[in-house]
């Protein structure tokens, strides 16, 4: 891969540890994984896991602000999501996603959405469950321990780390507000802003 055709330098990706997967592995995600090291940590594809950034890119940049929901109930990942939702508009929740949202037109807190994100589809199956039954398509962050059910595009990265969250999030900001021309110029927000020190 050079520079040229990738989202960020891969020294960018590489220092995010967002190709760093777990020790665990599923047969759901064999596909995306480049090689096991000798400790037993899966390490997953870059040039996957940069296709699939721009894929996720690509769909969410279909939607308005109001129709995307983005359920983060890792806390590693609340501040790149705020962050993110801050800059676009869209809807989120960062912490426990109260079930019904999106199927319980009852609820004061029922939600309309068009997509849905989820960092991980195992602490987040409340959101994912609930938007397969209301046929809402959903993007799903997953570490090479998780399962793919009920996604409709999986994209392979560390949804466990700060800095792999903050750097997916401001690479898929960047690609929506450039694409839906909410940006001149620049995108003169730096990555830093979507992490935690």
């Amino acid at each position: 891969m050079t520079d040229e055709q990738i989202l960020v330098p891969q020294d960018q990706y590489l220092k995010s540890g967002i190709h760093i997967g777990t020790k665990f592995k599923t047969k759901y995600m064999e596909p995306f994984i480049y090689k096991t090291r000798p400790d037993g940590l899966s390490v997953l594809n870059l040039q996957k896991i940069d296709e699939r950034i721009k894929l996720a890119a690509n769909m969410v940049s279909q939607y308005e602000p109001k129709d995307i929901m983005i359920v983060c109930r890792r806390e590693n990942g609340w501040k790149a999501v705020r962050k993110f939702a801050e800059l676009t508009g869209c809807n989120f929740y960062a912490g426990r996603y109260p079930p019904g949202t999106l199927t319980n037109p009852a609820l004061k807190y029922f939600r309309e959405i068009k997509l849905l994100l989820v960092t991980d589809a195992w602490p987040d199956r409340n959101a994912v469950m609930d938007a397969f039954k209301a046929s809402i398509p959903v993007i799903g962050l997953c570490d090479t321990n998780n399962q793919s059910n009920y996604l409709d595009l999986v994209v392979p990265c560390n949804n466990k780390g700060k800095k792999s969250l903050g750097l997916f999030f401001w690479i898929l900001a960047r690609e929506y507000m450039t694409r839906r021309g909410l940006v001149q110029g620049e995108f003169d927000v730096s990555v830093d802003d979507f992490t935690e020190l």
